[in-house]
């Protein structure tokens, strides 16, 4: 076994699930941009597509909990696997669908396979990664599913105009089987049970993460505790209101500034690509304050402070987007919307590895459970509350105030208390 590594072997890891967010969220954002195509040739209507759009949040959010249970036993190199091929399947179900109740149905399973994916990631990083870097990783895993996304819309469109929606599907279902083989080949659950980590990257990761050693028991995880909880049920309310903006951009917005704007597809599909991008950048930024943060001994507010200005900016954003006249307006401030929601992602699961520690699966996916909760409510909500207002204001306003009540429920977490003594 080699002592030193030129390129830690860590980030390859980090590579790897951000490679998956990428590939999460191209397959969950194509439907929103195959919606006219898919409404059209199965003679759906909006309200129709606000079930399909939220079917999907709800088999995601019904599964948030027991698949993060079973990353903490089973561990995250079988479990992502599974889950990948699981939602490929799924993705490429979706080409082969005839009517709005399959439809439905093979939507809301694609979510139910998709459940895993991030609270996997947190088992993984849990064992992995030093805590000093937890908050970077992961705004670099939540940069890929933005960035996933931003890359869907235009190139979703392209591939549906090529190739037709059906075949998008099919196209993008094989590309998963080839992630889980790769992951499952060269993963392993912890870095002391891997074969081609140095000796010195090995001691380093286990010097610096949170707890130096980690347990290969299958404990039996205390929901009593989880749910008894005040920080799980902050982090979880916290989560449900930042969801609300971050669904709103993976589903209603491509087919709301192409209807509001009266754009073409593709150019829907760029201006739309935007705030996706930024909600990247978002992560990016929210991740390294976070570590910069912990860095001067301030583990509260590193995770606090940038949840806080990102629900704030996301506030700011979606209020100024009701007010713009054009849609090149519109986009810039949906872009500080959706940089400041993504903000708060960084934080968000940082704490629930900080308080779930060895269960941080199942912690983080019952708090995801709660936040795809409002992803369900974003879905269903949107065309309804357009239909009874006769506009999207009230929508915004919304989300406007989930996004302050949210910054209540940070100043009132507490990351060093730990969940499951």
């Amino acid at each position: 076994m080699k002592n030193h590594s030129f390129f830690p072997k860590r980030y390859f890891m980090v590579l790897g699930t951000f490679l998956l967010a990428l590939l999460l969220y191209i397959d969950r954002v194509c439907i929103s941009v195959a919606k006219d195509p898919i409404a059209e040739a199965l003679q759906l209507s909006d309200k129709q597509m606000g079930w399909v759009l939220s079917s999907f949040a709800l088999g995601y959010a019904l599964l948030q909990a027991p698949s993060g249970l079973l990353s903490d036993r089973l561990g995250p190199r079988k479990i992502l696997t599974v889950i990948v091929a699981i939602w490929s399947v799924f993705t490429a179900l979706t080409g082969a669908i005839w009517n709005f109740i399959s439809l439905l149905i093979t939507r809301f399973l694609f979510g139910a396979g998709e459940a895993g994916a991030f609270p996997g990631m947190s088992r993984a990083i849990y064992s992995w990664i030093p805590l000093k870097e937890r908050g970077i990783v992961t705004g670099i895993n939540f940069s890929g599913s933005r960035l996933g996304a931003a890359f869907a819309l235009p190139l979703v469109a392209f591939m549906i105009d090529d190739l037709g929606w059906r075949n998008s599907f099919y196209v993008l279902g094989a590309i998963g089987f080839v992630w889980a083989t790769i992951w499952y080949m060269a993963f392993r659950d912890n870095p002391e049970d891997h074969k081609l980590i140095s000796n010195q990257e090995k001691e380093y990761i286990i010097a610096s993460r949170q707890d130096k050693k980690i347990s290969k028991a299958k404990a039996k995880v205390p929901f009593a505790q989880v749910l008894g909880s005040k920080n799980m049920w902050l982090a979880m309310g916290q989560y449900f209101c930042s969801n609300f903006t971050n669904f709103f951009a993976l589903t209603w917005l491509f087919p709301h500034i192409k209807s509001e704007y009266n754009l073409e597809a593709v150019e829907a599909g760029l201006y739309t690509s935007i705030p996706l991008i930024f909600g990247a950048f978002g992560n990016w930024f929210s991740g390294a304050l976070v570590d910069r943060i912990f860095s001067k001994g301030r583990w509260k507010r590193s995770r606090v402070l940038p949840a806080v200005l990102g629900f704030s900016l996301a506030a700011l954003g979606l209020i100024g987007s009701i007010y713009m006249d054009t849609a090149v307006g519109a986009i810039v401030f949906l872009s500080i919307a959706i940089f400041g929601a993504d903000m708060t992602l960084a934080p968000s699961w940082s704490f629930c590895v900080d308080i779930g520690k060895e269960f941080s699966g199942t912690v983080s996916g019952t708090m995801n459970m709660a936040g795809n909760i409002g992803s369900f409510v974003t879905a269903l909500i949107f065309p309804y509350l357009a239909a009874w207002w006769g506009s999207t204001t009230l929508f915004f306003f919304v989300g406007a105030i989930l996004n302050i009540l949210a910054i209540l429920f940070w100043l009132n977490m507490k990351p060093q208390k730990r969940l499951i003594r």
